[in-house]
């Protein structure tokens, strides 16, 4: 683990919907999703260096294998902090969660420098849209009424917004209003962030600030009507928070990653 020091902010790095795959040779509509994996991982640690926090936010395998997870366990060994992984609707909740307490990395409530991570489990066994059990809102909902003073994070895999995509539009939180009629009694939320939808978003609701980042692999093209992808490159999020609440984040590409894309898909 690394030890933070108190004059800097605390570093979190998002890595979101890697698609890996048993097979080291696996590729999703032409791109191996292990080499852009560990390109993305070779950009974090030459632009921003070593993390304090690592928050991996679903589809973490595309055929839900326990190879896969542990190949990703396995790749976030070239950085010294701990990770908190989510089920996304590719994975295999119970399997995820298995391997994840292998790699302490089954955490559902952290505080750490100053602020407190909530993640919520939004897959659905079977489906591509999300939903929130009610257990999951109790979860929140107790956990933020316990820590009315810490500055909060609230993170899940599906999205909780329209996002201006009519495909994705059905595919997304399936109960946001349930969601939302909790965190809008908390005002310690400072930031909702997800994954789910290969590509970046900065949003503002009430305060709040709502954000999703780019897959470590593909990218679906933004604002389109029907399944989409464009050929950019494969990305993650940085944060650096101030433990009064206070943030920076931005969203950084491993442009030097080379693949061919397959943009006739219809899907994948």
């Amino acid at each position: 683990m690394t030890t933070k020091d108190e004059s800097r902010p605390f570093r979190v790095l998002q890595l979101t919907d890697p698609h890996l795959m048993a097979n080291a040779s696996g590729e999703l509509l032409g791109v191996n999703t292990r080499d852009s994996l560990n390109a993305v991982i070779e950009e974090v640690l030459q632009v921003h260096g070593q993390p304090d926090l690592i928050l991996a936010t679903g589809d973490l395998a595309q055929d839900s294998s326990e190879t896969a997870y542990r190949v990703f366990g396995d790749s976030l060994k070239a950085f010294a902090c701990g990770s908190a992984w989510l089920a996304g609707n590719h994975d295999d909740a119970g399997t995820l969660r298995e391997v994840a307490a292998d790699y302490q990395a089954d955490r559902r409530h952290i505080v750490q420098g100053g602020w407190q991570f909530i993640l919520l489990d939004s897959s659905v066994a079977g489906k591509v849209y999300g939903e929130l059990a009610q257990s999951e809102l109790d979860f929140l909902e107790s956990t933020l009424r316990e820590n009315p003073d810490i500055p909060t994070l609230v993170t899940l895999h599906h999205h909780p917004v329209d996002i201006g995509s009519d495909w994705m539009g059905k595919i997304g939180l399936r109960n946001r209003d349930a969601f939302w009629e909790v965190v809008d009694r908390f005002p310690q939320v400072r930031m909702v962030l997800w994954g789910h939808i290969h590509q970046e978003h900065d949003l503002e609701r009430h305060g709040v600030s709502l954000l999703a980042t780019p897959s470590t692999c593909i990218q679906f093209t933004s604002g389109s009507s029907q399944f989409s992808v464009e050929a950019v490159p494969p990305g993650y999020r940085w944060f650096e928070l101030s433990a009064g609440g206070n943030f920076k984040t931005d969203v950084h590409r491993a442009t030097n990653f080379e693949f061919e894309l397959d943009q006739d898909s219809t899907g994948y």
